[in-house]
């Protein structure tokens, strides 16, 4: 699809100039991961924390689940809905009223009183996720030298890893140790120190190019970002439907206190790290079994923990596997939807956002079916088949960029 038919270009004002100093725009980068690290540490925070909260409102865990559920779904809805409403809009004031509400929605939980409250605050994370996500993943290019651009990309998807290091297992140790209440009232704190450094550092950025509703619409027709879009469900759902419940899994079945949940969490995240980096820097090279790796491994190890997770040094083991296949999901369907439609980045993003928050809140809701109906060891089962589902479909025939529908998927989507 041509960029003439796809958007509209406007004074780029706050681009990155290939006279700019190589390190000017760093901050800037640093700024941006961090606001995406705190939201997704607010996102998966109540993983760790899932039983506690649940019996701090008498609720189930399944129930518990829906604070994963009502993010994914508000994001899926608020990554077109707000980025097109705000497309004419400087992009930084954007990004400093999205973590002025997420600071916001962790104080109302951090004070919520009933769980209905809760619920609404993490209407607002869910908010918070689709708008801040689709405009801050596709801002490299704007902050550094083309040269640098790689690079900071990286750096900015290191909050995904990051947040799985810091957001649970911290928010499991915060939670053990002063409640779980002064876990989300840190959270908002920490927001608060992102906005004040965003607002110091982050340029001016003007809008470049709108993304309209027809943009999207018009990204629906190729297949090769339905295929992106296939594997991103398939792959999403399997995680969270899984790991969302990992917690009362390692309690019930391999009866791990809370404290070493903490540390077990802890190395899966630091996994999640080293995942993230390697699929970062083999998905432009090898897309297609960079992203079966990463299936694959989920699907091991979530198949392999109802038998071998009776055991602590086998829940390790397994959850070390988990981590670095997880961590290279996010980087490759970001990397998938970005091929599919060269063209329009912010486009490619706010699908990617869209498409990855609706399956975590679907994935969340559907083992929280599965925990409550059976047992977190049903929902690992569950989960793994899906996974493994991925890999027969990323290694089908591939369309390639730009292809409509009613072509075959005999063409390749990525060389």
């Amino acid at each position: 699809m041509a960029a003439s038919t796809t958007a509209t270009t406007y004074d780029s004002g706050g681009a990155a100039s290939p006279h700019r100093s190589p390190v000017s725009g760093w901050p800037a980068v640093v700024a941006v991961m961090l606001g995406i690290l705190s939201i997704v540490t607010t996102e998966i925070l109540p993983i760790g924390l899932l039983t506690t909260i649940g019996a701090g409102f008498t609720i189930s865990d399944g129930m518990a689940g829906l604070m994963m559920t009502m993010p994914g779904f508000l994001a899926a809805i608020a990554a077109p809905v707000v980025t097109v409403a705000t497309a004419r809009i400087d992009r930084r004031p954007m990004l400093c009223v999205f973590m002025v509400l997420l600071a916001g929605a962790n104080f109302l939980a951090a004070a919520a009183p009933d769980y209905w409250l809760v619920l609404v605050s993490r209407v607002i994370v869910g908010i918070v996720i689709g708008g801040f996500w689709s405009i801050g993943a596709s801002l490299a290019e704007r902050l550094v030298p083309a040269a640098s651009v790689g690079r900071a990309t990286a750096v900015i998807f290191s909050a995904v890893p990051l947040g799985s290091v810091l957001g649970v297992p911290a928010g499991t140790l915060i939670g053990d140790l002063a409640g779980w209440r002064t876990a989300f009232l840190a959270m908002g704190g920490f927001t608060v120190a992102v906005l004040i450094m965003l607002l110091l550092v982050m340029p001016p950025l003007p809008p470049r190019r709108t993304t309209r509703l027809t943009v999207l619409r018009g990204m629906l027709n190729s297949v090769a970002t339905r295929f992106a879009l296939l594997l991103t469900v398939l792959v999403v759902l399997a995680h969270f439907g899984t790991y969302t419940y990992v917690t009362p899994f390692l309690e019930q079945v391999t009866d791990v206190g809370s404290g070493l949940i903490t540390v077990f969490l802890l190395i899966y995240g630091a996994a999640g790290i080293v995942g993230t980096f390697l699929g970062g820097s083999l998905v432009a090279r090898h897309p297609r079994a960079t992203f079966g790796t990463a299936a694959g491994m989920i699907a091991a190890a979530t198949l392999l923990l109802p038998v071998l997770g009776q055991w602590k040094a086998g829940a390790l083991v397994l959850l070390v596997v988990w981590g670095v296949g997880y961590g290279a999901v996010p980087v490759s369907s970001q990397t998938w939807f970005t091929r599919a439609t060269p063209a329009t980045p912010e486009a490619a993003s706010v699908m990617f956002t869209a498409s990855f928050q609706a399956t975590i809140s679907l994935g969340a809701l559907a083992g929280g079916l599965v925990v409550d109906g059976s047992s977190p060891s049903t929902a690992m089962i569950l989960g793994g088949m899906t996974a493994a589902l991925v890999i027969a479909v990323v290694w089908a025939p591939r369309p390639r960029p730009g292809a409509r529908c009613a072509c075959p998927l005999r063409v390749r989507l990525l060389k």
